[in-house]
Formats: structure tokens, sequence, C-alpha cells
């Protein structure tokens, strides 16, 4: 499939902010390699459109969290609303992990955010049975405390509109990315999976029809369609395997950056390599060549690319000269 025509390019001037599901991660992470200025889930994974869109809205009509909203299960207190790595002994921890990823995402969507990425990875949802809220996380919890639903196209566009329509209000000049994830869930089956991965991308069709400033990159139909393999998945059958996000990767750097950046991202792809390498015997006449070659590049790069912030990498090389 060749790379759309993207009706926009990304440089290293744009802020990203990425919201949505495991595959957001991959995604944010290799464009964080990238140098890129993302912030990347501040909630958390979120799986369903009905939280998405309830993380965005909430970050742009501030409602503070109280303990009142938070549960305590397994001895953390959680919040249905964000993911688990915010949870913790305390309540008032807790709250605080939340009140920091609160700020970090209100600061970005209101402020400086040039790009909004949103991966949607299922249509199912899960309501608490007690009130019908719908959870981002159930921390397992007992599946009795919970009733699932798959949302229609229609609900799925209504969950994410209101949000969408007030940002794009608040920054007339936003670009907005809808993507499915190509994660597989089927803890109800393959054909369920396919009717619920279906009703996302009619969603996502319906807002790029409503918003002009949204448009669809197709994560989920290069896994279906392009790759069309058991062998572009890791063994659980369910995520793309490491040559399948590579192949997806290139695909969006082809849609959405133009041939100088993908050179500069490439570049950079190389130095981060570079850096992740621990040497056995650092001192040695040959990686010390080797260290003093990567600073010329940091050297090299921040002359023509002075927002480009390569200090941690700099930093890394210099104390390799001197083991």
């Amino acid at each position: 499939m060749p790379p759309p025509d993207a009706p926009f390019r990304l440089t290293h001037g744009d802020h990203l902010a990425l919201i949505g599901s495991c595959f957001t991660e991959h995604l944010g992470d290799r464009l964080g390699r990238a140098k890129f200025h993302t912030l990347i889930n501040p909630n958390g994974i979120v799986y369903n459109p009905v939280s998405i869109g309830q993380c965005i809205g909430r970050a742009l009509a501030p409602e503070p969290y109280t303990r009142e909203a938070l549960f305590l299960l397994n001895d953390l207190w959680h919040s249905w609303d964000h993911h688990g790595h915010l949870s913790a002994p305390a309540a008032a921890e807790t709250l605080r992990r939340i009140q920091h990823a609160f700020d970090e995402a209100r600061t970005a969507l209101t402020g400086h955010c040039t790009c909004l990425m949103i991966t949607l990875g299922t249509a199912q949802v899960h309501r608490l049975a007690e009130t019908g809220q719908v959870v981002a996380n159930n921390h397992k919890a007992p599946a009795t405390w919970f009733t699932q639903h798959r949302l229609a196209v229609r609900e799925v566009v209504d969950a994410l509109a209101p949000a969408l329509e007030t940002l794009t209000r608040l920054r007339p000049g936003l670009r907005v990315v809808l993507t499915v994830s190509p994660v597989r869930h089927l803890r109800l089956g393959m054909v369920e999976n396919q009717r619920s991965k279906a009703a996302l991308v009619l969603a996502c069709a319906e807002l790029e029809r409503l918003f002009p400033n949204a448009w669809y990159f197709p994560a989920y139909e290069l896994m279906l369609d392009d790759l069309r393999d058991y062998r572009f998945y890791t063994p659980d059958m369910l995520h793309p395997s490491q040559t399948a996000t590579q192949y997806i990767w290139d695909y969006f750097c082809r849609t959405f950056f133009s041939e100088s950046t993908v050179r500069l991202v490439h570049r950079l792809e190389k130095l981060h390599l570079a850096a992740a390498h621990r040497p056995f015997n650092p001192e040695t006449p040959a990686h010390q060549k080797f260290c003093l070659e990567r600073l010329a590049e940091i050297a090299d790069i921040g002359a023509q690319h002075p927002d480009i912030d390569l200090s941690e990498e700099k930093h890394h090389f210099e104390q390799l000269l001197n083991p």
C-alpha cells in the first residue's frame, strides 16, 4: 500500500500529544527516540473511545479529582479513569500522580500542542454494574463488578466529538491524527474483534467528515492487508512483531515527514542505537575514536538543528571518553 498523501507534514518544531491504546506507546517511543517533542498517554494506556474522550475533556475543563473518586483494591488506591501505574498504597500519592498527569495534559493540549494523535484500541467498554460508569482500566477487579458492551459507530463518534470540538475551537490550527490499533483483542473471539475494529474504522471516517483538521492513518489496515501473515505477530498472536512495528513506523515516516526530516530521523535513530550500546572495553583506542565520531555527529546535528536536545547523548559519550 503506497503511503497516502497526508495534508500536512510533521517537523521537529511540532509538539505532539499521543493518547490511546498500547500501540500509542510504541509510536510515541519511536517519536521520542527521534527527538520529537511528545506527551504520551498522561492517564496511562487507554483503549476505549469513551475513556479517551473523557481524558481529553477533563484536561480541557478541569475538575480536580478528590479522594471520593478513588477506591481501594488489593492494597492500592485506584481511579477508574486512569491506568494502574498511577495507583499507589496511599490515596494522597495517587491523587498527586493524577494531578501531575492532569497538569501535563492540560499544559500540552491548551498550550503548545500542534498535533494530537488518537489510537483507538477497541469499541468494547466495561461499565460498573452499580453506576454504569465506563472504566478506562478494570484494575483486575472481579468480573462481577462490570457489564460489557460494544459501542455502536454513533456511540464512538459521540464519545470523541465533544472533546475534539472543544479542543479545535481552542486551538484552530491543531491537527488530529486518528488511527485504529493493529493489536487484536481476542478475549471475545475473532468475530467480535473484527466487529469492534469495524465500528472504530467507520467512526474515524465520520470524525474525518465532521472535523476538517482530522485525518486517518491506516495502522490497522497495514497490519491486516500489507503484512497479512501470522509471522508478523509476536508469539501471543495478538501484538505486532518488531518487524511489523518497524514496517508501520517506516510507513508513518513516509506519510508525515519530508525527505529531509526522514534523513534526520535516520541519523537520530543511529545515534540512539550507538548510545544504547554498552562496550566491554571502553578504554580501547577504537572505542575512544568511536565516541569522538559520535560527538562530532552530535555537534553537526546541533549546529543544523539547535531546537533538538542531544545533551543526554553528548554527556553519555563524553563520559565514555574518560572511563
